[in-house]
């Protein structure tokens, strides 16, 4: 049994479980993982026997318990600073990444609402708010100018972070097949092609749960 344990949700759903799952891949650590099924009777019995929140993800690391998926790769990344697809380590990479994930981490509300994560509904366009398409729009900003100024491939050259948090909702574009520029859109194939995410995306699919109010 690994010294860490990282509880999830549903891996076709929970996208603040995939952001933290996919840093700690990428940075080669080793540790167990616990899914426990979203929206069912039993769900706050057992998510509360890992965290007062009620939320995932949780990551247990010995007999800490950290949650919130960005306090989890803050907390892994003072942990493990050797590992190198954290935070970008040029200061004025570093600086920007934080701005976008931090953004991420509190905005795009319509993007979230109206284009729910759901790695198994058939790909097919849907009628944003305009709320949305000016999320769409930023979205699209973000990713630009982080690709320009850094070089790419990812956002901040190598994967960091920063990738990790922007995954989610680049399954959602390519989910409810939004219109994207060029580059953007070559992110979002990026993203799918990356052998973590790939990986995340095949056990999802084999997952046998569904929400009650999901559409497929």
């Amino acid at each position: 049994m690994a010294d860490m344990i990282l509880v999830i949700g549903n891996r076709n759903y929970s996208s603040w479980s995939l952001r933290p799952w996919l840093a700690m891949k990428a940075n080669g650590l080793v540790f167990d993982e616990l899914l426990i099924p979203l929206d069912t009777p039993d769900f706050p019995r057992q998510v509360a026997a890992y965290g007062a929140a009620g939320r995932v993800p949780i990551l247990v690391d010995g007999g800490m318990t950290v949650w919130d998926s960005l306090a989890i790769v803050e907390h892994l990344a003072e942990r493990f600073p050797d590992r190198s697809h954290w935070w970008p380590q040029q200061p004025r990479l570093r600086s920007h990444a934080r701005a976008t994930v931090a953004e991420m981490h509190s905005g795009f509300a319509a993007v979230r609402s109206e284009m729910p994560m759901n790695l198994k509904r058939a790909h097919g366009a849907i009628e944003l708010s305009p709320a949305a398409r000016r999320e769409v729009a930023r979205i699209e900003a973000v990713w630009g100018e982080a690709l320009a100024i850094s070089g790419g491939p990812w956002l901040y050259g190598d994967f960091s972070i920063a990738d990790a948090f922007y995954a989610p909702v680049a399954t959602r574009f390519a989910t409810y097949a939004v219109s994207l520029g060029e580059a953007a859109h070559a992110y979002v194939e990026r993203i799918h092609a990356h052998p973590d995410f790939a990986a995340w995306h095949a056990a999802a699919l084999e997952e046998p749960w569904a929400l009650a109010a999901d559409a497929i």
